[in-house]
């Protein structure tokens, strides 16, 4: 009887996330884009990309105020990360060696993405990497950091992967931010850096700007 009950439980709850996964409208929330920082003077637009994609219940919440806020809820139950993205037309210069980002965090540890732009490249069935690095934060502290290309990790179906591929800065079509329950190498994020049951989050990204050069990385607190 008790796994009778714990059967029709489970069927309950994989049927509900089907069905979000169903209800999810991603090319709404790319309609839907908010505008939002430059780089390399081109506007950006920011859509949202969370685990509702899976039939998660984790909320992704964004808006510009002369800052870039992303911000919500994160649910595990059935899920655990929330993004935006944001298309970079014509990809970055040739000289590109990385970016510079200024933003105020939470004391999450959070995650930039990077891809040539493919609709599945951060998806279940993305055929070529995302290429990710961590971001730690300090809770209310302005902090600016220098991401080298050469730093990230390429990943697939949410974990690094081996790969000969390298990243052409041209070939950069997007760019993101997300929390997630797992860090750039495939580790778990720590619930002191990403949180546990349901929770709020909140970045704010003031600027953005690409880097040519010697690019080592940096953060430093401004």
């Amino acid at each position: 009887m008790l796994h009778s009950i714990s059967y029709i439980l489970f069927t309950v709850l994989f049927m509900g996330q089907i069905l979000r996964a169903m209800a999810y409208d991603r090319a709404a929330n790319e309609r839907n884009a908010i505008q939002g920082l430059k780089l390399l003077d081109k506007s950006l637009k920011w859509h949202r990309l969370d685990d509702g994609v899976m039939g998660g219940q984790s909320e992704t919440l964004h808006s510009f105020d002369g800052v870039l806020n992303f911000s919500g809820h994160i649910n595990c139950n059935g899920g655990g990360f929330t993004s935006i993205r944001s298309a970079i037309p014509g990809g970055l210069s040739s000289d590109a060696t990385g970016v510079r980002v200024t933003y105020v965090g939470d004391g999450k540890t959070y995650k930039v993405l990077f891809s040539d732009g493919n609709k599945s490249a951060f998806g279940p069935s993305r055929r070529s990497p995302s290429w990710q690095t961590d971001l730690p934060t300090k809770e209310g502290i302005e902090e600016t950091t220098t991401i080298s290309f050469e730093s990230l990790t390429p990943s697939l179906q949410g974990g690094p992967v081996d790969t000969d591929a390298k990243l052409d800065p041209t070939q950069i079509q997007e760019m993101g931010f997300m929390l997630s329950l797992k860090l750039s190498s495939g580790k778990p994020n720590p619930v002191e850096t990403y949180g546990s049951g349901i929770f709020p989050f909140s970045l704010k990204i003031k600027n953005i700007e690409p880097v040519s050069g010697d690019c080592s990385a940096e953060t430093f607190a401004t």
